[in-house]
């Protein structure tokens, strides 16, 4: 039987660093020795090849640029590898999950995003445990079909939804938690797969999406919110699309005047999509009082999506140059199983 390929992408971030001997400092480590740094892999009956960004970057730096290279990588060497990791810092990878399952519609092999809070080269590091997993998690199949046709996130012992995924805990080695879904997998002794809660293998081919607008923003909704600071970003030039992260299951104050500048940005073209502050749950449109007009004036109910996630949604749909009510619509409905219908 031949060996499962698995083609390694390396972005940057904590993972990949090292401990200078000579300076102390930390520096990314050349991706062309990994079996050097994690033995452990010599032993996997599985064939692994590595690609570095020409210069590794710090997660906080992630852009739509580098997603579209991630997904320009994976689009040139689908044929030739049974799963792909990406190791990325844990900053914004639940951003750039979010956005690749987007990206990449049809997808019918493993994506999996993997970092760590230690250095790969620290004592201590969850780096190789992570790493580890998610190669394995990567090459898994069954019946010759993949185990995992999805994008996700491997982080401490549990495999997520790359876009139901935030990241809650900047110290703890479990740094990600999906709370509106469940689990695809745990490791353990084995690894348990949630079956269930895959997504089905598609058997179309690739299509990778490329075009994405960053003409978006994100007004978050709190007690004593001047609607002065709402007037300037509705007003921004070239804006069309606008997240409001809104209390509980999608209330606002009710302020008039916000509601004026909501609708009439609405009435120009621009659209905006309600999601909820808390970590877990979902927008209701309508349940409260303080809801009810969002459906009135045309806010989508984001339901249980995150914020993460609802920000890569709207750049690839408005990138999509599809038909205004169009993106209305797909808004509202899942895509890539980022909400609950």
């Amino acid at each position: 039987m031949q060996k499962p390929k698995v083609l390694l992408i390396y972005t940057g971030g904590t993972i990949g660093m090292i401990e200078d001997t000579e300076t102390g400092s930390l520096r990314p480590f050349d991706f062309n020795h990994l079996f050097n740094q994690v033995p452990e892999l010599r032993r996997f009956n599985i064939d692994i090849d590595c690609i570095s960004f020409e210069k590794p970057i710090d997660s906080s730096n992630m852009s739509p640029k580098e997603w579209v290279k991630m997904a320009e990588i994976i689009e040139e060497n689908y044929s030739n590898f049974d799963g792909f990791v990406i190791l990325h810092g844990s900053d914004t990878m639940a951003f750039s999950a979010s956005a690749l399952s987007f990206m990449l519609e049809n997808l019918a092999k493993p994506v999996i995003f993997t970092g760590s809070q230690l250095p790969i080269g620290k004592i201590r590091t969850d780096g190789k445990e992570n790493l580890i997993t998610a190669i394995e998690i990567a090459a898994a199949k069954e019946n010759d079909k993949p185990i995992v046709p999805e994008v996700a996130i491997y982080f401490e012992y549990r495999l997520y939804r790359g876009n139901r995924t935030h990241k809650f805990n900047a110290e703890h080695f479990q740094a990600f938690r999906s709370a509106n879904y469940p689990e695809l997998a745990e490791a353990g002794i084995h690894i348990k797969y949630n079956y269930t809660a895959m997504q089905k293998v598609s058997e179309k081919p690739l299509l990778v999406h490329k075009n994405l607008d960053k003409n978006i923003a994100i007004l978050k909704i709190f007690p004593g919110i001047d609607t002065k600071v709402i007037r300037a970003i509705v007003k921004i030039p070239e804006l069309k699309g606008l997240i409001i992260e809104t209390f509980g299951a999608g209330n606002a104050p009710v302020i008039p005047e916000m509601f004026s500048l909501l609708a009439d940005a609405i009435k120009k073209g621009m659209i905006i999509l309600n999601v909820t502050q808390c970590n877990s749950g979902s927008v209701e449109q309508g349940r409260y009082e303080t809801s009810a007009i969002f459906n009135q004036i045309g806010v989508i109910g984001g339901k249980d999506i995150t914020t993460e996630a609802a920000v890569a949604k709207l750049m690839f749909l408005l990138g999509s140059n599809l038909p205004l009510l169009e993106i209305k619509k797909m808004l509202s409905v899942s895509l890539r199983g980022e909400i609950t219908e």
